[in-house]
């Protein structure tokens, strides 16, 4: 079974959509979703440095277009579930056909915005904590008044809170924590700073359309398959301000069976943990169009 996997905000990097312009088509696509929600694709994707893309607003609909690229440059792909990181679940809700492309991109432009503007009441931020038990980490962080925002499984927490709070974390680690790595994003995503970006982004969904998931959606809401394509929208929206998952996806797509997980562009994040979390799973990342070869390759395998 394929899992068809989209990473989360700080898989981007200064440049990655500049191969992908070059496919036939990729170009006029970005153009017309540059188009649709205001703002220049391309230039974030091949010109911009690390700091301009940094910027929640424009980060999660630079990750959305990417996805979303990459994967219809993989051709027909009938993948066994769908699966996305923080952002990246609305790029699998596009995949699975819950929303149309267009949709996928208006819905997350209203996320960036909603959540850069919670995100500047307070300054805060993420951190990667790796290695440690993951009861222990977290009844650290709840003790310097953090959330762990991010379970990721594979020995990774990412915890979230004030500038203050995370300072104070990269001084007192865990008990059998090796790294505190502070993460390239610009707010304390999927926690209570969040709230404000709820009620924007609940307004937002109102005008989708929704269908239902053609193939099985996994929410890291809990790592439930959802059937429902309103359900999955709901989940999105409150998403933004609530943990993440990521471990109980993965203990899902086990549970299914899977035997391989590609992770569109920017791939890396989520085969990097399923390395370690799903081990004897062939994991390949769509990082460049040069991957795509070995990417059609695998799914051709597993349908014959």
């Amino acid at each position: 079974m394929l899992v068809l996997v989209a990473p989360g905000q700080g898989a981007q990097t200064p440049g990655f959509l500049t191969p992908w312009l070059d496919l036939p088509g990729a170009a006029d696509r970005i153009a017309a979703w540059s188009d649709a929600i205001g703002l220049d694709l391309a230039h974030y994707g091949t010109k911009a440095d690390a700091d301009e893309i940094r910027d929640t607003a424009v980060a999660q609909p630079l990750l959305v277009a990417a996805g979303l690229l990459s994967a219809s440059a993989l051709g027909d792909v009938a993948p066994g579930a769908v699966a996305g990181h923080s952002v990246g679940e609305i790029t699998a809700a596009a995949l699975a056909g819950v929303i149309d492309d267009t949709s996928a991109l208006e819905l997350v432009r209203a996320r960036g915005l909603a959540m850069a503007e919670a995100a500047a009441i307070t300054r805060t931020g993420m951190s990667a904590i790796l290695g440690g038990e993951a009861d222990t980490v977290v009844a650290h962080l709840e003790k310097l008044g953090l959330t762990p925002a991010n379970v990721n499984g594979a020995g990774q927490i990412v915890a979230a809170g004030t500038a203050e709070q995370l300072a104070a974390l990269a001084e007192d680690k865990p008990e059998g924590v090796r790294r505190v790595l502070p993460l390239q994003v610009a707010g304390a995503f999927h926690t209570h700073h969040m709230a404000p970006a709820v009620a924007k982004l609940e307004e937002a969904a109102e005008a989708l359309t929704v269908s239902a998931p053609a193939v099985p959606y996994v929410s890291n809401k809990d790592g439930q398959i959802v059937a429902d394509g309103a359900d999955v929208i709901s989940r999105l929206v409150g998403q933004v301000a609530n943990p993440v998952r990521w471990d109980l996806c993965m203990e899902t797509f086990k549970e299914q069976g899977v035997t391989a997980l590609v992770e569109v562009c920017p791939g890396g994040t989520l085969t990097g943990l399923a390395k370690r979390a799903l081990p004897g799973v062939r994991t390949l990342a769509l990082k460049t169009p040069d991957d795509l070869d070995a990417a059609r390759a695998l799914v051709a395998e597993l349908s014959a």
